[in-house]
């Protein structure tokens, strides 16, 4: 069962802007970049509206950790790949040679414009429900307090719980092409000599990815 069967109505699926939030740029013509806008929005006032709900004793802080890990664009793509949203993109020839429908950004855009397609044809209570549905797993697994600080504050605070001055974050090298750019970023932390690199898309992304390495083996190695 492919993704839309699984989720909408034929009456969704046959819409006009169904098509639409399907089709990537690339493909020419009317395409998923202003669904992309709306489904956005929507999707953040649907998951801080279930946290405010669901959590009453949860501070702003924490509710907005919370939302930053359900509508980020990772767990978007994963969420695609799960649902197997990726066959049933339109993408022009040049991304389809290149594999556009297993890329993570394609992806996640794409499920937003489904989104903001959901809000125009059924309404926000049948946005919300679907959206229910596709994040079940998430949202009944959601990691706790401490999980959901980012890899940079979680290290700065171990850091500064031994009393040891904070990482130093240095780009490596920096590379680009036709589709992505890459960033690769060291983490040094002197005094214990660990020196960890991280990839990522942008520069804040690989500065995160090689924190989360130091504070990985930083755990591994101060006593308990």
């Amino acid at each position: 069962m492919g993704f839309s069967e699984e989720f909408f109505s034929k009456k969704v699926r046959s819409s006009k802007l169904f098509k639409a939030a399907l089709t990537h740029r690339s493909a020419g013509g009317e395409n998923n970049e202003r669904l992309e806008y709306l489904g956005d929005a929507v999707l953040g006032l649907i998951i801080a509206e279930y946290l405010f709900d669901n959590y009453p004793d949860l501070d702003e802080g924490l509710l907005s950790r919370m939302r930053s890990h359900l509508d980020r664009k990772e767990m978007l793509a994963s969420l695609a790949k799960k649902n197997k949203l990726g066959d049933e993109i339109v993408l022009g020839h040049g991304e389809l040679k290149s594999g556009g429908h297993n890329r993570d950004s394609i992806l996640a855009d794409c499920l937003e414009a489904v989104i903001g397609t959901c809000y125009l044809e059924i309404g926000l209570k049948g946005t919300k429900k679907f959206l229910m549905k596709l994040y079940k797993d998430e949202l009944n697994n959601l990691p706790n307090a401490n999980e959901l600080k980012d890899p940079k504050t979680r290290l700065q605070e171990l850091l500064q719980s031994v009393n040891t001055s904070l990482p130093e974050y240095q780009l490596v090298e920096e590379k680009s092409d036709a589709h992505k750019r890459l960033f690769v970023v060291e983490c040094v932390v002197k005094k214990y000599a660990i020196c960890k690199t991280g990839q990522g898309p942008t520069k804040r992304k690989a500065e995160q990815a090689s924190a989360e390495k130091v504070f990985k083996q930083l755990v591994s190695t101060l006593p308990s």
